[in-house]
């Protein structure tokens, strides 16, 4: 195990990316204490500290690492975690929140060093320390923690001091939502002709509109597999603040509104923790089409 010097990383959040997150950054050699409201962190990673409130752990980090579902679980964590963080600190928040979030959090951190640093890849991707990371913030902050960030993320984009980072996420985010909702009525559309399953996935894979995105989802369509990597309930939260986001700074986001609505529905026809392409079965079943 390499050594983690002296720094001890709070981790606050163990969902789907979280705990494989921190797993990585424990065999990085970093001192790690964790909490989580929902999962018992002591039986999960080995010689990691579990602290029992906000408060005791925001007191013990250097570092603290923020990975959580949504805005006001985010809002709730800092109000009791980072008045206790010592001057000189860093608050790192790798979820997928708000703008204005962000920025509300960068103007209560005062002298608390702050990172939004979003990550995007799969669970997969980050059991093996191999996520894309968006930091933006202070260079100090970013040279502080990028040892820790290293530990599971092989790539970090450094792309700006305030909230860049939080819309970078969202832009790339509505490529994925809406690749989603259009692959989805494309592929029913080809199925509805006639096309054989197999023959439509083999041509959809050597095609132009094969995005590293869809390839990564060709096994799993051949394979009819609907397993949730993320689901549709996390995709209709992230629409949701693009078009917040949107709206707020003045872009038309039209499109982002309509998927949206399409996730919405999906979630009422009872997709909602389901993977984001069981979009495709919402699809299909519209058009009368069963397994092919």
């Amino acid at each position: 195990m390499q050594r983690g010097g002296d720094m001890r990383v709070g981790w606050i959040g163990l969902g789907k990316l979280g705990l494989p997150m921190a797993r990585r950054v424990r065999e990085a050699g970093f001192e790690l204490d964790l909490f989580d409201l929902v999962t018992p962190p002591d039986t999960i990673i080995g010689g990691a500290r579990v602290r029992h409130s906000l408060t005791e752990i925001g007191r013990s980090s250097d570092i603290l690492i923020t990975s959580l579902p949504d805005d006001a679980a985010f809002g709730a964590v800092i109000a009791e975690a980072l008045p206790q963080m010592r001057v000189g600190s860093v608050l790192v928040d790798t979820s997928t929140i708000s703008p204005q979030a962000c920025d509300e959090t960068r103007h209560l951190a005062g002298r608390i060093g702050y990172l939004a640093a979003p990550v995007s890849g799969s669970t997969d991707l980050a059991v093996r320390g191999e996520l894309t990371l968006f930091c933006s913030g202070s260079e100090s902050a970013r040279r502080t923690t990028e040892p820790v960030l290293a530990s599971f993320a092989s790539r970090i984009f450094n792309v700006g001091e305030r909230a860049e980072a939080r819309y970078l996420k969202l832009a790339l985010n509505h490529f994925i939502g809406t690749t989603t909702q259009v692959a989805a009525e494309a592929l029913t559309l080809a199925r509805r002709g006639g096309v054989a399953w197999p023959t439509l996935l083999d041509v959809l894979e050597q095609s132009a509109a094969a995005s590293p995105f869809i390839r990564h989802k060709i096994a799993a369509l051949r394979r009819r597999d609907f397993t949730p990597a993320f689901t549709i309930r996390q995709m209709l939260k992230d629409m949701t603040l693009i078009v917040e986001a949107g709206t707020r700074c003045g872009v038309n986001v039209g499109l982002a509104k309509v998927v949206v609505e399409a996730f919405r529905c999906q979630v009422e026809e009872g997709l909602a923790n389901d993977d984001l392409f069981s979009a495709l079965l919402s699809a299909e079943r519209a058009a009368g089409l069963g397994e092919p």
